[in-house]
């Protein structure tokens, strides 16, 4: 029987974490819903980073599917995997183009997803233990 986050875990890691945890998944559920409906210059600019528009709404599914995993606690650690993939994808394709203003926001955002996972959830954190470099 596992504990609940809240007797592992103190009230203001898990409240950080979530805090972390909102900026990636506003974003990116943001991002997914505006794949449903490209306008002319978003079309234009999926064409030229190598896309078909058509599979834009799918990606979209994806993207928000994946953010809804990782918001809940149960499946979080799932979510966070799926969207590592996402980001590491979006960081590709940028990179690939020479859009390097871009690159780095998936990469930020990759990165506040596990350290967001990681304060909000003991398992993570027994997982990727931090040593005390003091003792």
């Amino acid at each position: 029987m596992s504990l609940p986050q809240t007797e592992t875990t103190p009230k203001w890691m898990v409240w950080t974490g979530r805090v972390i945890s909102a900026l990636p998944v506003l974003m990116l559920i943001m991002s997914g819903l505006t794949k449903f409906h490209l306008g002319e210059e978003n079309t234009a600019n999926t064409i030229k980073m190598g896309w078909d528009p058509n599979i834009m709404p799918a990606l979209g599914v994806v993207e928000i599917g994946s953010a809804l995993l990782y918001v809940i606690p149960q499946t979080a650690v799932l979510g966070a995997i799926l969207l590592t993939g996402y980001l590491g994808g979006a960081v590709a394709t940028h990179v690939r183009l020479a859009d390097w203003p871009h690159a780095p926001i998936a990469f930020v955002l990759g990165i506040l997803v596990w350290v967001g996972l990681y304060l909000r959830d003991h398992r993570v954190r027994s997982l990727v233990p931090f040593r005390n470099l003091n003792s």
